[in-house]
């Protein structure tokens, strides 16, 4: 039992949707036709076999019976036309001869078939007449019979004149039921496979309509699960089930999507700061390199001359210039050497007190260097790890004249001048000590990347900041614009959008030592994006440059300073 149930469920497994609903719904109908046919032959075999009993329990209990029982004799013909049968069955016997009474009274002896009657004895009530269909004795029709039993009934055989218990029979011929109901079966069959074949028809036509959606989503799923994410499904009325189903897997997908590109910008997003942390670090090796290979050079040099047992004391005034290391001798006040005495080398190659202050300079110069590449490794790192800054009002305007004095002074040759928009206050929720430094990066980076005689601005005024970088809910927000401008050569449009990046050199020929490490406008981006404003380059080659620090102004700032102008 188990096998069959098993083999019907993988086929039904195995066969498509569409075969088992219209399969499902034929097999209904038919089932419906079978059972409409079965009742409508059981009701008109039942009518036609009981629409005669009222007539046979009226003639049954009708007072001229005993007397159409005197009156039967044989050997008449069958008449035309239907009516009651009157007959006497003997015990053991059958019918075998009658009349037949017509409505008019009219009584005609009757031969033909006549009902095959049970045989049984006692099958007829005695009190109650027994009702029963019974085929013909011959041929193919149907009688309906009553027959109730009568004691001590007259019979007239060879002996004589005999008492005996019979059977009283009234029958009707219905003529051939099966016959009829024969040819209604064939009807119900002819009718019921016309019926099958348009409902199939019908069927496979809906079906495929109502399936159109979903073989739709088939097909769209198999475009997805080709990389196709930007596909959907038709949505219909969701009120349907497949417009449901329809619009909940649109929701999926879209889900889907979203969650797929979130994970390739976050895998992009992961390899690209895998490559600036692989870079970054290649940079700083490479910039940390350069000094401590400068000092270790100094050292080795320092050590080759014999270091300290090899300096030579410098010449005093008056004393011969040939003098061998270690004689040499101070003033009795113990003055430094006179500023006119002849150094030269001696004659073993030991060191003077000039070569060995220049030195000393050079790894001073180059360890200041490194340490100010280590301090901007490190402010980068704080940024990073996203610090908090101490935050408090700040005049940008003194920040930004505290800058352009430090650059005059830096730069006396140069002109340098502060321009600020009239009628506003420029403070800044900030931290005072990082902004002096965005605006020291900015101003630093206009005088080594321009001329000596190139002029530089530093323009202070009041805009808007945009909702993304705002941070405002979705609003622009006002802002103190800064811009430090110069008429230099400017950048390309490359140069331009990789600026900001770290250690990122516009002119990869300039040296580092007049070049700088690459991260002053890096750190610069990244001081601005913690205190919410935004930094951005206008430049074109020989039109010189143009950065713009945007800063959301604070509420005192608001409060005393008129409308926004871009």
């Amino acid at each position: 039992m188990a096998k069959p149930v098993g083999a019907m469920r993988r086929l039904s497994r195995r066969t498509p949707l569409r075969t088992k609903l219209i399969t499902a719904v034929l097999g209904l109908v038919m089932l419906a036709l079978i059972a409409i046919s079965i009742a409508s032959v059981y009701m008109l075999r039942t009518y036609v076999t009981t629409q005669r009993d009222s007539t046979l329990t009226q003639a049954f209990r009708s007072p001229t019976l005993v007397h159409d029982l005197g009156s039967i004799t044989a050997g008449s013909a069958n008449p035309e036309g239907g009516g009651v049968v009157l007959g006497v069955q003997l015990p053991g016997h059958q019918l075998s001869w009658g009349t037949m009474t017509f409505p008019g009274g009219n009584t005609v002896r009757f031969t033909g078939p006549l009902p095959a009657l049970p045989t049984s004895s006692g099958w007829a009530n005695a009190s109650t007449p027994v009702t029963l269909s019974v085929p013909a004795q011959s041929g193919p029709d149907t009688w309906r019979v009553m027959a109730a039993s009568v004691d001590n009934f007259q019979v007239e055989t060879s002996n004589g004149i005999q008492l005996q218990t019979v059977n009283v029979i009234l029958a009707v011929d219905l003529g051939n039921i099966n016959a009829l109901t024969t040819r209604l079966i064939l009807f119900d069959l002819i009718v019921g496979g016309a019926i099958m074949v348009v409902l199939a028809a019908v069927g496979v036509a809906v079906v495929q309509a109502n399936l159109r959606p979903l073989n739709d989503i088939e097909m769209t799923a198999g475009q997805i699960a080709q990389g196709h994410l930007d596909h959907r499904v038709p949505e219909g009325d969701p009120r349907t089930e497949v417009g449901s189903l329809g619009r909940s897997l649109n929701a999926m997908l879209t889900q889907i999507e979203s969650a797929f590109h979130d994970r390739e910008a976050s895998e992009q997003a992961a390899h690209e700061s895998e490559e600036r942390m692989r870079r970054f670090i290649g940079d700083a090796s490479h910039e940390l390199r350069t000094p401590l290979t400068t000092i270790r050079g100094f050292a080795a040099h320092y050590r080759q001359r014999g270091g300290a047992a090899g300096f030579r004391q410098p010449a005093a005034a008056g004393s011969a210039t040939g003098s061998t290391p270690g004689s040499a001798r101070t003033g009795a006040a113990g003055s430094p050497p006179a500023a006119s005495a002849t150094i030269s080398p001696a004659a073993d190659g030991s060191m003077s007190r000039e070569e060995l202050d220049h030195l000393m300079g050079r790894v001073e110069a180059e360890a200041t260097r490194m340490g100010l590449l280590v301090e901007d490794l490190l402010a980068l790192a704080r940024l990073d790890q996203q610090r908090p800054l101490a935050k408090a009002p700040v005049d940008l305007l003194m920040l930004a004249a505290d800058a352009v004095q430090d650059a005059r002074i830096v730069s006396p040759g140069r002109p340098i001048d502060l321009v600020v928009a009239p009628g506003t206050a420029f403070i800044v929720d900030g931290d005072e000590p990082r902004l002096r430094q965005v605006l020291a990066n900015l101003v630093n980076n206009a005088l080594t990347h321009t001329p000596d005689e190139t002029p530089v601005r530093v323009k202070l005024g009041r805009g808007t900041l945009e909702p993304d970088s705002g941070r405002q809910g979705g609003q622009a927000v006002p802002a103190a614009v800064l811009d430090v401008a110069d008429d230099g050569p400017g950048m390309t449009a490359e140069a331009a959008r990789r600026v900001f990046e770290r250690f990122y050199r516009a002119d990869a020929s300039r040296n580092r030592a007049s070049g700088g490490s690459g991260l002053g406008l890096a750190i610069v981006a990244g001081l601005v994006a913690a205190h919410g404003g935004t930094v951005s380059v206008r430049t074109a080659p020989g039109q010189g440059a143009d950065f713009q620090v945007k800063l959301p102004l604070s509420a005192d700032a608001l409060a005393a300073g008129d409308d926004p102008e871009d």
